[in-house]
């Protein structure tokens, strides 16, 4: 039995990828949130935005947290196919979810249903993500903490898309998207601590690329996107905003004529 270490660099990447976790569920939750107060092509295009940064922030937090994961007697490669495929199930089912949520009639209906579906998303993309790991060896799982941790994602999911349902204040934003990082990370651990590897001590190349190859420099432009978008949804105008910058031009339009 392969030793595991979930924290090769000591804090550094469990502390880095909550960060990661808090900031897609800030910028999503914003991103519903502006949604919620438009219509037509804006609504579509903002719920996008909150799709892309919540998966974005999901996938990221795992792979980041992937970095620290190290076994002992074997060296660690990644299936690129299979990597970028739990990027895109991240993206595709955190859509689903979001504009289950944006578009339903049924708020309580939409809400489970979008929740379901993007909690087992998120665990699909989790099990891809450990499915793409390559080792000289053989990798199980416990049956009850894979449980625990598909149990936790819907949860978590449920509850970001309640948020972004019923949560107007930036600072009331800000509480839940570090709550909602917690929900994520405690699902990504949960999930490794399920898993158990026999090492078949072997000296064959493995297939695939390195973590430092592969997984940091797409980490390192997906959180970079997330940054940005970041920062392109605080400095955009709120529905509020944008009423109150047409309330004052009317008179001014008047004076005019």
């Amino acid at each position: 039995m392969g030793h595991m270490d979930h924290a090769a660099f000591g804090w550094l990447t469990p502390a880095l990828s909550y960060a990661m976790a808090c900031t897609g569920a800030a910028l999503g939750l914003r991103c519903t949130v502006r949604a919620l107060t438009t219509t037509g092509r804006a609504r579509r295009n903002w719920l996008v935005t909150a799709a892309s940064a919540i998966g974005t922030g999901i996938w990221t937090m795992h792979f980041v947290a992937m970095l620290g994961f190290r076994v002992s007697g074997t060296d660690i490669r990644y299936d690129v196919p299979l990597t970028i495929l739990s990027l895109v199930v991240a993206m595709v089912v955190v859509c689903a979810g979001v504009f289950a949520v944006g578009y339903g009639k049924d708020r309580n209906r939409a809400l489970l249903i979008g929740g379901l579906t993007t909690g087992l998303g998120v665990a699909a993309m989790h099990y891809l993500g450990m499915a793409a790991v390559r080792l000289h060896g053989h990798v199980s799982y416990d049956p009850a903490l894979v449980g625990l941790s598909v149990v936790i994602a819907v949860v978590a999911a449920t509850a970001a898309l309640w948020a972004g349902l019923n949560i107007r204040s930036p600072l009331a934003v800000t509480l839940a998207s570090l709550v909602m990082g917690a929900a994520v990370s405690s699902m990504h651990y949960s999930g490794m601590f399920a898993v158990s590897v026999r090492v078949d001590p072997s000296g064959t190349p493995l297939p695939g690329a390195t973590a430092m190859q592969f997984i940091f420099p797409l980490a390192v432009g997906l959180g970079s996107y997330l940054f940005i978008t970041s920062a392109f949804v605080a400095l955009s105008p709120t529905a509020d905003e944008r009423a109150a910058s047409a309330t004052a031009q009317r008179p001014v339009e008047r004076a005019a004529r």
